[in-house]
C-alpha cells in the first residue's frame, strides 16, 4: 500500500512501531487533537485499515450463521459489528459492518483484511456470495459524528459506519455496573475512495478541516472503555472478558461457531479474566507500553510478586491524564492499588472496574446438593 498523503501535512509524525503504523500518530499536540475530535472538527486518518466487501443475495443470512451478531435484518445504511470466534469461543477476527442494500462492507484492522477475506472465501460453499478485499480502492477516515465527510456511495447509500458502543445493542448485555463513559462516544468511520485522500489533505491545508492523529483517537477510545481487536485481544480472549457482549454479540440468535462457549460463560460461568481501566500515577512521566506486566504489589527485594495481567493499551488523556486498559485475572481485588512495570519503573494505578469479578452466571441456576451430603 502506498504511503498516506496525510503524512505530508505540517507537523505529521509517524511512529512506525505504533499500533497504527502507516498513518500520522500525531501532529504535534495530541491533547489539543483529542479536544478537536470531541468537538467534531478533526478527521483521523485510518487509511491503513482494511476494507472487505461481500455481495450476493445470501450475504446477510450467510454471515449471520457464522459470526456472533444478528445480521439477517440489517437495513441499508445501518451499522453494527460482529466477531469471528473459534470453536472454543475465542476471538479470531472483528469487523465493523455496514450494508448499502447491495453490498455488505466490512472495516477491519490493517493486517486482518486478507485473513478475513480468505476465511470467508473458504466458508462460501454453494451460497450466492462473493467476497473481495477492496482495500486498494477504498480508505477509511474517522471522527466524531459531527464531522460530516463526503462518503463513497457506489450503490446510492453513503458508506458511514456509526459505532454503537454508546449503548447496549438489541440482544447484547453489559457487565459494567458503573456509569458508562461511552455515553459521549459518537465515533464514526467513513469509507471514501482512496484516490480522494489528497482532496481531504488539501481541505485540511486550506483550513476547512483539522487533522488529529491516531494517538488522540486511541486516548479517547481507552477512556470510553472501548475494546479493539489489535490491542485488547490475544489468543485466549473471549468476548465476555472485554464487555464486548455490549455491542458485538447477540445472545438469543441461532447457532454459530463459538456460540456454546458464549452461552455457557454468560449463563452459568464467569470469564477467567476481566478488563479494567487503570488511572496511572503520572509523577514519573512514564507511560507503560502494551504488554507491560500488572502486579498486586510493589517490588520488594527477594520477594516474588503476584502477576495479575498485562496492559493492552495506554495513552495520555487530555482530562484523565495517563490511562491504560489492562486485562487481569477475574479474582484480582477490585479495590486494590495495582502496580505496573514500565521500562524499569514501577507505576502505581487505581482501578475503574469495567468487567466485575462476578460477571456472568446470569441464569442463577441453583446448585444441586452433593450426593451423600447431609442437610442441617
Amino acid at each position: 500500500m502506498t504511503s498516506s498523503p496525510f503524512l505530508g501535512l505540517p507537523g505529521a509524525v509517524e511512529q512506525p512501531d505504533a499500533i497504527d503504523h502507516g498513518v500520522p500518530s500525531h501532529y504535534g499536540s495530541p491533547n489539543i487533537e483529542q479536544r478537536r475530535i470531541e468537538q467534531g472538527t478533526a478527521v483521523v486518518d485510518l487509511s491503513n485499515r482494511g476494507v472487505v466487501t461481500v455481495t450476493g443475495p445470501d450475504r446477510l443470512t450467510w454471515l449471520n450463521s457464522i459470526t456472533s451478531q444478528e445480521l439477517r435484518f440489517l437495513q441499508p445504511g445501518e451499522s453494527t459489528e460482529t466477531l469471528f470466534l473459534d470453536i472454543n469461543g475465542r476471538i479470531e477476527h472483528e469487523a465493523k459492518l455496514l450494508d448499502d442494500g447491495t453490498t455488505l462492507w466490512l472495516i477491519t484492522e490493517a493486517e486482518d483484511a486478507e485473513p478475513i477475506r480468505a476465511w470467508l472465501d473458504r466458508m462460501r460453499f454453494m451460497l450466492r456470495v462473493e467476497v473481495a478485499d477492496v482495500t486498494s480502492e477504498y480508505a477509511v477516515l474517522g471522527g466524531f459524528a459531527a464531522l460530516a465527510l463526503p462518503a463513497a456511495s457506489p450503490n446510492g447509500s453513503p458508506l458511514v459506519w456509526h459505532d454503537s458502543w454508546a449503548g447496549v445493542v438489541v440482544g447484547g448485555h453489559q457487565y459494567a455496573r458503573a456509569e458508562h463513559p461511552a455515553a459521549a462516544w459518537t465515533w464514526s468511520e467513513t469509507i471514501v475512495q482512496r484516490s480522494q485522500l489528497p482532496e481531504f489533505v488539501a481541505r485540511i491545508r486550506a483550513g476547512e478541516l483539522s487533522a488529529a492523529g491516531s494517538l488522540a483517537a486511541e486516548a479517547l477510545r481507552i477512556a470510553a472503555w472501548r475494546p479493539r481487536l489489535a490491542a485488547e485481544v490475544d489468543e485466549r480472549t473471549i468476548p465476555h472478558e472485554l464487555d464486548w457482549l455490549r455491542s458485538a454479540v447477540h445472545l438469543s440468535k441461532g447457532c454459530y461457531r463459538g456460540q456454546e462457549t458464549v452461552a455457557k460463560v454468560h449463563n452459568l460461568g464467569h470469564p477467567p479474566r476481566r478488563l479494567v481501566l487503570l488511572l496511572l500515577d503520572g509523577s514519573d512521566s512514564v507511560l507503560p507500553e502494551a504488554g507491560s506486566s500488572v502486579y498486586l504489589s510493589a517490588p520488594v527485594e527477594d520477594e516474588e510478586r503476584k502477576l495479575l495481567g498485562t496492559v493492552t493499551s495506554s495513552a495520555v488523556h487530555h482530562e484523565l491524564g495517563p490511562v491504560a486498559l489492562a486485562v487481569v485475572k477475574r479474582t484480582a481485588d477490585e479495590t486494590a492499588t495495582l502496580y505496573v512495570d514500565a521500562a524499569g519503573t514501577t507505576v502505581t494505578a487505581t482501578q475503574d472496574v469495567i468487567v466485575p469479578g462476578d460477571a456472568g452466571a446470569v441464569a442463577d441456576v441453583p446448585r444441586l446438593p452433593r450426593l451423600g451430603a447431609v442437610r442441617r
